[in-house]
């Protein structure tokens, strides 16, 4: 007894479960091999790593107007640095000049072609201390 006469095992959908499971598998299994290659890469070179600021803090002991000598005592071992100082050196707070036995801080780069190390940025901490009273 056919209660549908336009009913064909074809048109059944559950008959064609297995077709559309063959199908998904096909699907992800391709998405999978391509998920699993070399990942894609940027045509643009790597940025250059710049190092970090380097900072030295201490007191001047030397100045003169081409270089400028700190000193600074950590744990009772002294370490003596010195620096070129150029026209693009700059100075905070403005107008302001390092004088010896001055706290200081030194933002410095080291020099190409083996020149030393240059100063960046100057920054002066504290007033001289006054002479003292013998």
């Amino acid at each position: 007894m056919n209660f549908n006469p336009k009913f064909t095992q074809p048109s059944f959908l559950f008959l064609n479960l297995r077709n559309v499971r063959l199908l998904w598998c096909g699907v992800i299994g391709v998405l999978l091999a391509l998920a699993g290659s070399n990942p894609v890469r940027s045509q643009d070179p790597p940025p250059s790593v710049q190092q970090p600021d380097q900072y030295f803090a201490g007191v001047v002991t030397a100045l003169t107007d081409d270089s400028i000598t700190l000193t600074r005592t950590v744990l009772g071992k002294a370490t003596v640095r010195s620096f070129a100082i150029s026209a693009e050196t700059v100075v905070q707070p403005q107008g302001g000049k390092p004088k010896l036995k001055q706290k200081v801080t030194v933002k410095w780069v080291s020099g190409e072609n083996g020149d030393g190390d240059r100063a960046v940025k100057i920054i002066l901490r504290g007033s001289v201390p006054p002479p003292k009273k013998q």
